[in-house]
């Protein structure tokens, strides 16, 4: 077999040409070799085969996002567990980061560090509430806004 009828039986071409002495002068081949039982097969059966031996190399995509799904829930209580919070970070999950139980100076820090780590990573860091913070890599999405709305503690 040549390779121009090999490419052509490659791509499932040779039933889509348009020039029928060609197409006899592959018949009479077809004739005088002995015809495998993968040739003569229509063109679908082959590209079911191929697609059934290949199965274990597709990956859903739903399954692919799905682990990247996790949220870690982080409230530090020193500076120190920032770097386990920047770990979970590369480990492509999001993290809220609750800074309640730590003194200011230290939160102030822990922002910083985390700021930075999010930027490498080409994430996004966004403030949900007081002293909440959401640290997200960049294979998450933040979609909308939290507003500031303090209550007037004189009530």
């Amino acid at each position: 077999m040549s390779i121009k009828n090999s490419f052509k039986n490659f791509f499932y071409l040779e039933e889509y040409e348009e020039d029928q002495p060609q197409q006899q002068n592959q018949q009479a081949t077809r004739q005088e070799q002995p015809a495998s039982p993968e040739i003569r097969k229509s063109p679908k059966e082959r590209r079911q085969k191929a697609t059934e031996a290949n199965v274990p190399n597709l990956v859903s995509l739903q399954t692919a996002a799905s682990k990247s799904s996790k949220v870690h829930l982080a409230e530090p209580r020193v500076y120190a567990e920032a770097q386990d919070i920047a770990e979970h970070l590369k480990s492509k999950r999001a993290v809220v980061v609750n800074l309640q139980r730590i003194e200011k100076s230290q939160g102030l820090r822990i922002i910083d560090f985390l700021s930075g780590t999010v930027y490498a990573l080409g994430g996004d860091i966004q403030r949900i509430g007081t002293d909440i913070f959401l640290c997200v890599p960049d294979t998450v999405e933040v979609d909308g806004a939290i507003s500031d709305f303090y209550y007037d503690e004189e009530q």
